[in-house]
């Protein structure tokens, strides 16, 4: 069975790249020896695996991959972490017009 693999980086400046590979031990490497000289890490080394996790199906890798590339920092950061609870916490949505937050006006 094959396995896919979403992974985060940290880079030398502390942002992160996120990505999506069928060899995890290959795919650093590449971004470790340049072979891609227009990839976000080139000038950004030495990297760091922060995070990785697999999947049996490369279209829920891809989801999840680009699920996290729109997270916040800190919530990239709960996920590296495994701060499950912060991570639940940052996903609350605080927007003063969303539903979750309307039905305080109905009560009062």
């Amino acid at each position: 069975m094959k396995l896919y693999y979403v992974y985060i980086l940290e880079c030398a400046d502390s942002s992160y790249y996120i990505g999506v590979t069928n060899n995890i031990e290959r795919r650093f490497n590449e971004h470790e020896e340049e072979i891609n000289k227009n990839c976000y890490t080139v000038n950004r080394r030495p990297l760091k695996l922060v995070f990785c996790t697999n999947f049996n199906d490369p279209t829920q890798a891809i989801a999840f991959e680009k699920q996290i590339k729109g997270w916040t920092r800190k919530k990239k950061q709960a996920l590296i972490n495994k701060n499950w609870e912060g991570l639940k916490q940052l996903s609350i949505c605080h927007n003063k017009t969303h539903f979750s937050n309307n039905h305080k006006k109905a009560k009062d």
